[in-house]
Parts: C-alpha cells; sequence; structure tokens
C-alpha cells in the first residue's frame, strides 16, 4: 500500500482518454467525465444479435434482419457504444499497441456484461483469433487480452488454441456487410473437435460491427459440435 502511494506521488495517475490527473483513479483510471460519455448498449435490444432500437422504455424484440435469417449464435451483447472514448480506448489499444487498456476495456465489459454471461453458464471463454501472420504484426491479440481478465473476473475458463484462423482475410474496415461476409467466409476451423462437443461457449471480441466475424466464428463452433455459442464484444457499432 504504502509503495503505491509512493508511485503515484512520482507518476499521479491520469485519465486514459483526456489524461487528466485522478485523485481517485478506481481501477479503470478514467474521469467522471470520460466515463459518462462512454454510452452503454441499453434495452430494448434485440435479444438475438444485441442492436439497440431507436425507441425509449419499450420491450427486447428482434430486429428485422435477425428475423429474416438464422443466426448460428444464440445471443450477442456489447458493453458500450463503439464511438467518443470507447472508439478512442479501443483504437489506441489495437493499433497503437497500448496493451494496458485491455484492462480499462475488460473491466467495464465484466461490470456492463455481469448479469449477461451468468444466465448462459458459459462452460468456456473462446477469443476469435487472428491469423499468425496479423498476430506477428500486432504482437498480440486484442481479444485474448480482454479474455484473460474476463476468465479471472468471471470465473470461466479460457480456451485460446481450439478456435484458428487458417486463411488470411483483408481488414474488414471499408468493406461493406456483403464484402465483410466473403471476405471472412472459411476463415476459421477447430483444432480439437472432441474438446468442443456439448459446450456452451463464450465467444468474444473487441467490436461487433456487422456480425460477420462472429457469425463464421460461431458457425464453425457449431459446426465442430459446441451445443450453444453466445457472443460478447467490448463495443457495438451502431449505424
Amino acid at each position: 500500500m504504502f509503495f503505491k502511494a509512493f508511485l503515484d506521488i512520482l507518476f499521479p495517475p491520469r485519465c486514459h482518454v483526456c489524461r487528466c490527473f485522478l485523485s481517485d483513479p478506481t481501477d479503470i483510471h478514467l474521469c467522471n467525465g470520460c466515463r459518462v460519455k462512454i454510452l452503454a448498449v441499453r434495452a430494448p435490444l434485440c435479444p438475438i444479435c444485441g442492436v439497440p432500437f431507436a425507441t425509449e422504455n419499450g420491450i427486447d424484440h428482434p430486429c428485422g434482419h435477425c428475423l429474416t435469417i438464422r443466426r448460428p449464435f444464440a445471443g450477442a451483447r456489447a458493453a458500450a457504444r463503439f464511438e467518443g472514448p470507447m472508439q478512442d480506448l479501443i483504437h489506441r489499444f489495437k493499433y497503437g499497441k497500448k496493451v494496458h487498456l485491455s484492462r480499462p476495456l475488460a473491466l467495464l465489459t465484466a461490470s456492463a456484461l455481469g448479469d449477461f454471461q451468468s444466465g448462459i453458464s458459459a462452460d468456456c471463454i473462446v477469443p476469435v483469433p487472428l491469423h499468425h501472420r496479423r498476430l506477428r504484426e500486432r504482437g498480440f491479440n486484442q481479444s485474448q487480452l480482454i479474455g484473460q481478465i474476463l476468465a479471472t473476473r468471471w470465473k470461466i475458463p479460457l480456451s485460446v488454441h481450439n478456435l484458428r484462423r487458417i486463411r488470411w482475410t483483408n481488414p474488414q474496415t471499408g468493406l461493406s456487410a456483403a464484402e465483410r461476409e466473403r471476405n471472412i467466409k472459411g476463415a476459421f476451423t477447430v483444432a480439437a473437435p472432441d474438446r468442443l462437443e456439448g459446450l456452451r461457449l463464450l465467444l468474444l471480441d473487441d467490436v461487433y460491427t456487422t456480425g460477420s466475424t462472429v457469425t463464421e466464428c460461431a458457425k464453425t463452433l457449431r459446426h465442430f459440435g459446441a451445443k450453444e455459442v453466445h457472443v460478447v464484444t467490448v463495443a457495438r457499432a451502431v449505424i
């Protein structure tokens, strides 16, 4: 305790977003001003893909897209909208290689989606894998780093080697929904199907945009024997 206080004197804690000094940093190191700008994904929303509706004080109901197609996952939820400080944190984490930001992102997710995950009783968390070439370029898998913290907080095992990305894909940024789906098709496989048989899985990614990546992952996991797949992401792009 004394050592931490000494470090705080030498290196005063700052907000991860605006860099203002914090008198009470808590675990996430965000000032109140930046914290309130992180918009939670709240009901009413689609219980399947998790997209929020513009109406307030309504009830959850399937969106038009989920009424017309069958999703390979049972449900998807995100902690916050992919905008403002949340978008800034994720971009600096992934592309600026600020790996320490995995902690506040994971803690915000754990807090926001704790009730969702507790209702699933998942057998393990499966982070969306990177292609080995992308992993070498970036140096880390952002979903795996977040997953390590969530696994500890939620007391769920983390599976990091069974779901594998076997085909290089171009970045999804800038592609339409149809282009994203074609780009990611057939990109994943499972190394040991016997370890999936009958399991209820929590598939983890950083951002849900069109859902093409988690959809392809969930298809693969179900094909190789998973009983059920639920999706958790830190953020959700709301168009």
